[in-house]
């Protein structure tokens, strides 16, 4: 058996961004072959890295190389798992449930990067990236910070709001929440917040259709009763989806703040 988070196979993968190079790499996770995109910095140097954690079931919301190599050119090396069953991984995405070890074991691909400081790994997450995000920051001991933007926090809150999901939750579960209580609260993160160490950031349009706002103010008070370091980003204005130009904005503050953290 090969280790957890241990590089199967990587091949180089076309860059939309010249002075940032791609790889797609296979590794390990729970005797299974998973496959995520890696982006460095083409400049020598020793960088922060990121998680980068994906929104959306299949190919719904798949890692974008154009988004990857966004966030390197802020100066970082940044891993983005598919989750298994994805792009020819093995094993099937389970929207949370074992799949969430596949986020676990990607800070150990990070960590084979020469080019990372690796006493300085961040998370960030998007959609359903956000319970991935929350579970690997409990999971772990050696996060940096967790920005989660338009996360999922509660799985039964999901099911309940977005009936265009219930069919696929309920294929990938195993029935509804009613039915199946205990596989869904075990995928939801708010129970064990007590357990993450590193400062957290919401960032979330309040119009959010998508993952509704709710979800974000049930973290932040989830984190808040906890007494953990969080800071919250709402934009009254806009949906799931920001435009261009200010996400663009956004994700260079969002990676100031990550350096910030634990250098203030």
């Amino acid at each position: 058996m090969f280790p957890n988070g241990a590089i199967f196979h990587r091949r180089a993968y076309p860059s939309p961004n010249p002075s940032i190079r791609l790889e797609e790499i296979t590794y390990w996770s729970d005797g299974l072959k998973v496959k995520g995109l890696l982006a460095e910095p083409i400049s020598g140097g020793n960088y922060e890295g990121i998680i980068y954690l994906r929104g959306g079931m299949q190919h719904i919301g798949m890692v974008r190389p154009a988004r990857i190599a966004q966030f390197a050119s802020q100066g970082f090396v940044v891993f983005a798992p598919y989750y298994r069953g994805n792009r020819g991984g093995e094993g099937r995405d389970e929207f949370a449930g074992d799949d969430r070890q596949d986020a676990v074991y990607a800070v150990e691909v990070l960590k084979q990067s020469p080019k990372l400081n690796k006493d300085r790994i961040h998370l960030y997450a998007f959609s359903r990236g956000g319970i991935m995000a929350l579970w690997t920051a409990i999971l772990r001991e050696d996060i940096t910070s967790v920005v989660t933007w338009a996360g999922v926090s509660d799985v039964i809150f999901t099911y309940n709001e977005r009936e265009d999901m219930r069919r696929m939750m309920k294929r990938v579960i195993g029935g509804t929440p009613n039915n199946m209580p205990e596989a869904y609260r075990e995928r939801t993160a708010l129970f064990r917040v007590d357990e993450i160490n590193a400062p957290v950031l919401i960032i979330h349009g309040m119009k959010d259709e998508n993952v509704s706002f709710e979800q974000a103010i049930l973290l932040e008070d989830a984190l808040r009763e906890k007494e953990k370091q969080y800071e919250t980003w709402y934009f009254p204005d806009y949906t799931h989806y920001f435009p261009t130009a200010h996400n663009a904005q956004i994700v260079r503050d969002l990676c100031d703040w990550m350096r910030r953290q634990g250098n203030e």
